[in-house]
């Protein structure tokens, strides 16, 4: 059976099934990872941006002799941002190739298409079944990148520390736990918007916010999600400017590894060693505020041979491709329609 279903909402059961499901996947598809925890796993599915809105299904076994209610076995929701239908779907290893996982897409696509929405776009990890599944679907490969872990306890401290120290003269690194402070705050946004026309076939289905005040939404977001970001700025001395930034999320729901976000150097300010800088100095003190952390995961495209060569420098190691698909959804709903 499958549901439309509001996680603001349901029994705590429910969300304890959804985190079993959760974890059978990463299970099977990312055994390397470290299992999701329940802190603030409500809050992370529930709570939004502003202006946006997800809609969410769940699949459930049916119902035990004693009346309770079956597992969940499958879940998708769609995050209706901009002018894009941002799918994920997920179903438990032992309910795979039952069907399951086309009827929940074609459940979240008519939504998506009665919603007014014209596209889809969906994070495949490479070398799972999802990636031959959504191909199969009309998914269409639209941008490509690769996954680093760093695991903190192979750091070379001392190394890292020359790197912390290797900014050029006439710049300062400060530490932001919680997000830059508010006086910072248009500057932050003016080094983050610097790189929004950059066009390099990325979706945005994770988009970087730019502008001051929905800066200022997003990191209320973030910390409503249970996921607490820590900034490491780069000033430039003379002229108080944010020559660079760069972010990284400790998610409650995964405690002992982080997610680094941007990372950003203004065309003005590169060739100082800054980036590297940062992103040292933001290793040094997550040892120190966040003592479960120990690992740091991070994407990069391809392309950005710059910041590849930063990150094998701070020890990270490659570890799997990650691609973005995209789909019409009148589309995809002609085709699912078609087959069912």
């Amino acid at each position: 059976m499958v549901r439309e279903w509001d996680p603001r909402t349901a029994p705590a059961a429910e969300i304890e099934s959804f985190l079993d499901a959760l974890n059978a996947v990463f299970a099977a598809d990312l055994p390397e990872d470290p299992l999701w925890e329940n802190g603030m796993l409500r809050e992370y599915l529930c709570e939004v941006m502003p202006g946006e809105r997800r809609i969410s299904w769940i699949a459930q076994d049916e119902p035990s002799a004693d009346g309770q209610p079956g597992r969940i076995l499958g879940h998708t929701h769609v995050l209706l941002l901009g002018d894009i239908g941002v799918l994920e779907v997920m179903v438990h290893p032992a309910a795979r190739r039952s069907g399951l996982g086309r009827k929940l897409i074609a459940t979240a696509a008519r939504r998506t298409y009665q919603e007014g929405f014209r596209s889809m776009g969906v994070e495949v990890i490479g070398d799972t079944p999802a990636v031959g599944f959504y191909e199969a679907l009309g998914f269409v490969r639209e941008y490509e990148e690769d996954r680093s872990v760093l695991r903190l306890g192979t750091v070379d401290w001392v190394a890292l520390g020359e790197m912390a120290q290797g900014i050029g003269p006439g710049y300062r690194l400060e530490f932001c736990p919680g997000g830059p402070p508010d006086e910072l705050i248009e500057a932050y946004a003016m080094a983050k918007a610097e790189t929004r026309d950059i066009d390099d076939g990325d979706l945005d289905l994770r988009p970087s916010s730019h502008d001051p005040q929905r800066l200022r939404d997003s990191l209320n977001c973030l910390h409503r999600r249970g996921m607490k970001p820590y900034i490491v700025l780069a000033i430039e001395e003379k002229t108080g400017v944010v020559a660079g930034l760069t972010e990284v999320v400790v998610p409650a729901q995964h405690p002992t590894r982080a997610d680094q976000w941007d990372t950003i150097v203004g065309q003005e300010h590169q060739g100082y060693g800054i980036d590297r800088a940062m992103k040292a100095r933001m290793l040094f003190e997550l040892r120190s505020v966040e003592p479960k952390l120990s690992e740091v995961q991070t994407w990069n495209a391809r392309t950005n041979e710059a910041m590849r060569a930063v990150n094998a420098d701070l020890g990270f190691q490659a570890d799997r491709e990650w691609y973005e698909y995209g789909v019409d959804v009148a589309e995809l709903v002609h085709r699912l329609d078609a087959g069912s």
